[in-house]
């Protein structure tokens, strides 16, 4: 079956370490090997590259796997077009962690996703 992949912000990243998340951002600056992106909640996240992953746009949904709170490693990025507000992805976010929904649609206990 196939794992859902939970949609965080910044300051949700500590509850997911180890675990792979989508992280919908906006890009700051492009390195070589890292992007300093940020999150809609206003946080800033180190995410380092996927190899070959090149991000030339200014929205994506970032999939990757949480080194650390405010750091990830970059599995694919997925180019949002347009003008993307961030406040309105953040309240989506938080309903998707309220716990009344949390795991009764978004998640199970029994997924690797669901924090401890």
């Amino acid at each position: 079956m196939e794992k859902n992949n939970p949609r965080v912000n910044s300051a949700l990243m500590q509850q997911f370490v180890g675990q792979i998340v989508r992280l919908p951002c906006k890009i700051k600056t492009v390195c070589t090997s890292a992007l300093t992106v940020e999150a809609s909640d206003g946080g800033e996240v180190i995410v380092k590259l996927a190899v070959g992953e090149q991000v030339t746009e200014t929205f994506y949904e970032i999939i990757g796997k949480v080194t650390e709170p405010g750091r990830m490693n970059m599995l694919i990025a997925i180019h949002m077009p347009g003008d993307i507000d961030m406040t309105i992805i953040d309240k989506v976010i938080g309903l998707i962690h309220d716990p009344r929904f949390f795991t009764k649609i978004f998640c199970t206990t029994d997924n690797d996703n669901y924090p401890s």
